[in-house]
């Protein structure tokens, strides 16, 4: 076994992140982890683990059930498409594989949401597979511990780092080898300034000896996310409000509340609607402001409330939901501030009088 590798497994049996997965050897579980600690912090993706779990035991019992079922689950999580392909993979495995996740990394990569990392997680540590799970975390160590000073982002360097990577994953504990190198990256060989003195690669590393650990990996700048200005509309028709299942592709599947872009005055925002759908909302007040932040956009939204009379028909593609059943449909983080405004409302039994709630609710 390389040297490299002896130091960094002693050192992980010693200092081993303490997770609800670890130590689990069962696929689906495993998988299920994976997918949800994808561009999630570990400290967020524990408590969904084990109530997903709860729910959803068996990689059976996911595969059978609604997909807003297992969208409420995931509820807050965020990136719903993984929610999504989840499921869907979990219906693959069924009935392609009669329900058993295969070990071959190649074959895992078949099933859907499934990427190279994933594979190559699941396979080492459920399967004992020797394969190298490399995510940003690994790309970082890589970087530095082979002093590669090229742009991670470029394809052929990114494949170099990959080898690199697969050299260094040995036959005997992969499983162990990757998380330890996932851990490695999480707590030690951070970016920015990484803890060098603390490391078990001491001695053994590039950058280390070049003296330029803090600036590696290089990477060419991603774009700022686009900001995108809303109005929102709770519009409510006794105890109801108006709501649809989204059907585009980013929060698909994920129930919000109307939503036009640009900014507009309340009496140009009810024209709009008495011109769409032929009501004439009343007592229409603005309510305050949210933000949410998803990984290429960012959503400012001003949030308005109006009523239209009880018994109102529901327009094409739109549901009018119960105020006090909302804790039953998949609500994206990004509509929470309107949330708390439609149950404010419930709780108090009547309409709500004008003020002003402001918030900002991020992406975790």
């Amino acid at each position: 076994m390389d040297q490299k590798t002896e130091r960094l497994l002693d050192w992980y049996d010693r200092n081993a992140r303490s997770m609800p997965w670890r130590g689990e050897r069962d696929p689906y579980r495993i998988w299920v982890s994976e997918i949800m600690l994808q561009q999630t912090r570990v400290e967020t993706v524990t408590g969904y683990y084990d109530r997903f779990l709860r729910t959803f035991p068996t990689l059976r019992s996911l595969a059978e059930a609604a997909e807003e079922d297992v969208l409420k689950q995931w509820e807050g999580l965020g990136y719903y498409s993984r929610a999504r392909n989840l499921r869907s993979g979990a219906e693959q495995v069924l009935r392609e594989y009669g329900g058993r996740i295969p070990s071959d990394p190649a074959e895992l990569r078949r099933i859907r949401g499934i990427g190279a990392y994933t594979a190559a997680a699941v396979a080492s540590i459920a399967f004992g597979v020797r394969a190298a799970a490399v995510d940003g975390n690994v790309v970082r160590v890589i970087s530095r511990l082979y002093g590669v000073e090229e742009d991670v982002t470029e394809r052929e360097v990114r494949r170099r780092v990959e080898r690199l990577a697969d050299g260094l994953t040995p036959p005997e504990r992969p499983g162990d080898h990757n998380q330890a190198m996932m851990d490695l990256g999480a707590t030690v060989c951070v970016p920015g300034t990484p803890d060098c003195g603390a490391c078990p690669l001491r001695g053994l590393c590039e950058a280390e000896r070049n003296g330029n650990a803090p600036e590696l990996p290089r990477a060419s700048r991603a774009k700022p996310p686009r900001e995108i200005l809303f109005d929102l509309f709770l519009l409510y028709s006794g105890n109801r409000v108006l709501m649809r299942r989204r059907t585009e592709k980013l929060l698909e599947g994920m129930w919000c509340f109307p939503m036009a872009e640009g900014r507009k005055t309340p009496e140009e925002r009810a024209g709009e609607i008495r011109k769409k759908w032929g009501w004439q909302p009343e007592r229409t007040r603005f309510r305050g402001e949210a933000k949410h932040l998803f990984t290429h956009q960012i959503w400012r939204m001003a949030l308005y409330e109006a009523e239209v009379p009880p018994g109102t028909e529901a327009p094409a593609g739109y549901e009018w939901i119960p105020l006090n059943g909302l804790g039953a449909v998949p609500l994206p983080a990004a509509v929470k501030a309107a949330a708390e405004l439609a149950r404010k409302r419930a709780e108090a039994g009547e309409t709500i009088q004008s003020g002003e709630i402001s918030r900002n609710y991020e992406k975790t």
